[in-house]
């Protein structure tokens, strides 16, 4: 009986660990995924943001003086 409950807590600690595994494969993916859709998308619109008032200047004249 003893022996029954150590094997199966072995084969549990077994799938505990395999669980654990993909779970950090998947945490590792959503961070990267993150961070590319902030470079991809969220820094180019902060660069829309600084560049259409220079354009905006430009085509209204002011950003000749």
């Amino acid at each position: 009986m003893e022996q029954e409950i150590l094997n199966k807590l072995k084969e549990q600690e077994v799938k505990i660990d395999s669980i654990y595994k993909s779970i950090e494969q998947i945490r590792k993916y959503f961070k990267w995924t993150f961070i590319l859709s902030l470079v991809f998308f969220v820094l180019p619109l902060i660069g829309l943001l600084i560049m259409i008032p220079m354009y905006w200047g430009i085509l209204t004249g002011a950003g000749l003086l």
